[in-house]
């Protein structure tokens, strides 16, 4: 049975080590698979996965307005797929998560997404926050605090080394900018900038 996957993480993780060693099992077992990622990321070059650890694989890329599933339906109309990946997932809109759904649904077939949960003021990405909404099973790809806790939360630092409070949500590239560590530490290094609502009437 088809299901929908979100795989999540904070960055540097290793998801895009996992996905493409995910499809490298199908593919050495005969079965073909689907790349997708953001166009919005072009870090390796358009239309490609690359992870830190040197492997890659060449991908089909949707921009903000483009209709996932008709990418899916016409790619299995050129012959079957066991599986489609999805990297850098975050980036999805809510329709696009919508249409994945669909495509599990309707097409019968198992789309695995990859993606940041959160960003580095701790706040959901859009398209993260609908795939927790939708997807059938979610799994965390884990890496550490430098505490050696697990790390759930990152942050953006400036050139010299202090967390960034505020900023755009995306910024593509600059690896090297962010660090991924525990609730605790992240609190600490964005000086416990908790939001609290207004008392109530």
């Amino acid at each position: 049975m088809a299901k929908l996957y979100f795989n999540y993480s904070t960055m540097n993780a290793g998801k895009s080590t996992v996905l493409l060693q995910a499809s490298h099992n199908y593919r050495e077992r005969g079965m073909d698979t689907y790349l997708m990622t953001a166009a919005l990321d072009g870090r390796s070059g358009i239309g490609r996965i690359a992870s830190r650890i040197g492997i890659a694989a060449e991908a089909d890329v949707f921009g903000v307005t483009d209709d996932v599933f008709a990418m899916i339906k016409a790619r299995l109309a050129q012959g079957k797929v066991a599986c489609v990946f999805v990297d850098e997932a975050q980036f999805l809109s809510d329709a696009q998560v919508w249409q994945l759904a669909r495509a599990v649904d309707d097409l019968k077939v198992p789309v695995l997404c990859y993606g940041l949960r959160v960003d580095f003021q701790g706040k959901l990405f859009p398209g993260s926050a609908t795939l927790l909404a939708l997807a059938d099973e979610m799994r965390e790809v884990r890496t550490i605090c430098e505490c050696g806790r697990k790390a759930t939360m990152v942050i953006r630092q400036d050139e010299n080394g202090k967390a960034l409070l505020d900023g755009d949500q995306v910024q593509i590239g600059g690896n090297e900018t962010y660090v991924s560590l525990c609730r605790r530490h992240w609190r600490e290094a964005m000086g416990d900038q908790i939001s609290t609502p207004p008392p109530s009437k």
